[in-house]
């Protein structure tokens, strides 16, 4: 199961285009607009989010209600087109009084991909490099998510920081993912959710910005899902690859993550155990992945943003017309985008997993998928009897 996203922060729409779905899975639209909605969610997000509502229409590969085998195409239309179409438009001339955005922001795409490009409008490449392009993801990774669902995985998100508010680690078992979808920065910690809500608020009136951390669970998952032999294969490299593939991403750990580096194996590794026919493991350090597969325990997965790149109180750039010191270019932005990442992580690691089943069981038709998942796991039952 594979994607493949177009479209610009202030065109007309975003579209994204999912290959790989089995024939057979039921789509509900609410649950697509659901992941949609968390998305724009959270405290600090910017006026952007007042102006869209967005919405998941299906154009192609569904038919009353389930997939039928074919790419599924969806798109989410940008509400604001309408004050940009004429800066936007595919064909024409720019409108009479355009300026050109030629004071790039330090930590975004605008300078290193306009010098790759040969452009000189900053334009051209923050409208694609923009966050806004996550949408299209999210509503990708909702398909995912509906599949992963069918075959009893559950993907789920929360946050661990904010700046330097964060909650104590807690145990798996104890997270209630309601309880982080009522909290307005998706923490399930109340006072840490207050302390980091306090932060985001200090950071607005200074015109900064904040990161964080967060952290994206899957349980439910059946053990030996990715590949061992080779290295773009290892569910680690592909399920990595994925969650830095998000604007702003700057660490992702898996299970104890660098704290590895400083215990003793017999710390770090976790023993393996056989209770009921099954195979099981007394910890969870490795976050639920050996040697690039999933062994069974639930996949855990931290990651970093940093700090949004648009500042209300501008670093210092060069004008790429004069090559004289300026300040920055603002553009309309977030304060903390975290809880925001959040969610879209959980449609990159859906996507990531739903591939790997569709590897491992065909991807033909979904009843075809379960009988064959189905014989897999008599197999490996038996195998531990």
């Amino acid at each position: 199961m594979q994607y493949i996203t177009a479209g610009e922060s202030h065109g007309s729409e975003l579209t994204a285009i999912v290959t790989g779905v089995p024939a057979g899975l039921s789509l509900s639209q609410a649950n697509l607009n659901s992941d949609l909605a968390r998305r724009q969610a959270g405290y600090g997000r910017g006026d952007r989010q007042k102006i869209e509502k967005d919405a998941a229409i299906i154009t192609g590969g569904v038919r009353f209600g389930k997939t039928t085998g074919a790419p599924v195409c969806v798109k989410v239309i940008n509400r604001d087109w309408e004050n940009w179409a004429s800066r936007m438009a595919p064909f024409g001339n720019l409108p009479d009084g355009y300026q050109r955005e030629v004071t790039p922001r330090p930590g975004h795409a605008d300078l290193v991909g306009a010098l790759r490009t040969n452009t000189d409008d900053c334009r051209n490449i923050l409208e694609r490099s923009s966050a806004r392009e996550t949408a299209a993801r999210v509503a990708a990774g909702a398909i995912a998510k509906e599949f992963l669902g069918d075959v009893g995985v559950d993907v789920f998100s929360y946050v661990i920081s904010i700046g330097d508010a964060s909650m104590d680690a807690p145990d798996l078992d104890t997270i209630d993912p309601c309880q982080v979808e009522f909290s307005e920065v998706r923490c399930p910690d109340e006072e840490a959710s207050a302390r980091m809500m306090a932060a985001i608020d200090e950071a607005a009136a200074a015109g900064e910005s904040l990161g964080g951390t967060f952290r994206v669970v899957a349980t439910g998952l059946i053990p030996g899902l990715g590949n061992y032999a080779t290295g773009g294969e290892r569910l680690t490299s592909r399920l990595g690859g994925a969650v830095f593939s998000i604007p702003a991403i700057k660490g992702v750990e898996f299970g104890m993550g660098f704290g590895v580096s400083r215990l003793p194996g017999s710390c770090v590794h976790d023993e393996i155990v056989l209770e009921e026919g099954h195979f099981r493991r007394t910890s969870n350090n490795a976050g639920g992945l050996e040697g690039g597969m999933t062994t069974g325990e639930p996949l855990v997965i931290t990651a970093a943003m940093k700090p949004i790149p648009t500042l209300m109180t501008p670093l210092r750039t060069v004008d790429l017309d004069t090559l004289e010191e300026a300040q920055a270019s603002r553009e309309r932005s977030d304060v903390c985008a975290v809880p925001a990442c959040a969610v879209v992580a959980e449609a990159e690691v859906a996507l990531v997993l739903a591939d790997a089943y569709t590897r491992a069981f065909g991807d033909t038709s979904m009843a075809d998928l379960k009988a064959s998942m189905l014989s897999y796991l008599d197999r490996i039952s038996t195998y531990s009897r």
